[in-house]
């Protein structure tokens, strides 16, 4: 049972960065290890994928892995973790496998690891290291369509949002408000979700997204991410391995992030996460 405070947040050292980096890196060489044996294409993404191509690695303050997955790529994924994924060192979470998890993008967490994020401390969902793994459905091509489908999104989202939004949202009301929206099951926003991309997949349309997040997704006019960026792959070098890209990552890049090459300036190069407990890998731990 967790037992940490709100206000709690450590003091996270380089030293610690370069532990929570290379437990992610294991997680994601095991990701790999399944997708390559199975056929199942993949991109690493976000910073990740900045990483691979600016630094061969990662970003040095980076604090996270991002993976993306076509929909029926994660379908099978989903299906052959059930007996390919190392179960006594990996946990893929999502709402299937996790009655407590309240995000609408799959992790796969490192068991026996310590990490939970500040504000974090009263859910209930399994922790501990993790990389994130964002599923892309395809998008309406009505403009009309557009904005409802965006506007049910955002409806989802914030609903699942709304048990950690009620606690670490700066604002008096806006606390309450997700205090109220709390109150609805998960597995609604679940549906939602699942329904709009049931509708939305039946045809291909010219752009796709992942529905739960508002970044750092590249976006064309606000909606998504090109279709045709996830039809080939390439494998690129990320700390002396190679994983698989969007073999077109220069277009990818530029639309996520304009001069990706630049380096942003010195105030913010720094990890962006907060947490208020993190321990590397203990052989004798369990995840809770």
């Amino acid at each position: 049972m967790r037992n940490y405070k709100k206000s709690q947040e450590i003091a996270f050292t380089s030293e610690m960065l370069r532990q929570l980096q290379l437990i992610q890196l294991e997680i994601l060489v095991e990701l790999d290890r399944i997708c390559a044996k199975h056929n199942i294409t993949y991109s690493i993404d976000g910073g990740t994928l900045l990483g691979a191509v600016r630094h061969k690695g990662f970003i040095p303050w980076d604090d996270d892995i991002d993976v993306i997955m076509l929909r029926d790529e994660y379908e099978k994924f989903f299906e052959v973790c059930k007996t390919e994924l190392d179960r006594n060192s990996f946990f893929l979470q999502e709402h299937r496998t996790d009655p407590f998890y309240r995000v609408g993008y799959t992790r796969i967490r490192r068991k026996n690891t310590v990490y939970v994020r500040a504000g974090q401390e009263h859910m209930k969902h399994k922790t501990g290291v993790l990389i994130d793994i964002f599923i892309l459905d395809n998008t309406p091509n009505s403009y009309l369509l557009k904005n409802i489908h965006r506007a049910l999104c955002f409806c989802f989202r914030k609903t699942l949002w709304s048990a950690s939004g009620k606690i670490v949202s700066k604002n008096f009301m806006v606390r309450g408000l997700y205090a109220v929206l709390s109150l609805l099951p998960a597995n609604f926003a679940f549906g939602g979700f699942d329904t709009l991309a049931k509708i939305s997949n039946k045809k291909q349309t010219y752009l796709v997204k992942h529905y739960a997040m508002t970044y750092p997704t590249p976006k064309v006019n606000g909606f998504g991410t090109p279709a045709n960026l996830m039809n080939d792959f390439t494998r690129l070098e990320f700390e002396g391995s190679m994983f698989m890209a969007v073999a077109d990552y220069e277009q990818y890049l530029k639309l996520l992030y304009g001069d990706y090459m630049t380096l942003p300036p010195p105030e913010k190069q720094k990890p962006h996460i907060h947490l208020s407990a993190f321990e590397p890998v203990k052989e004798e731990a369990a995840i809770d």
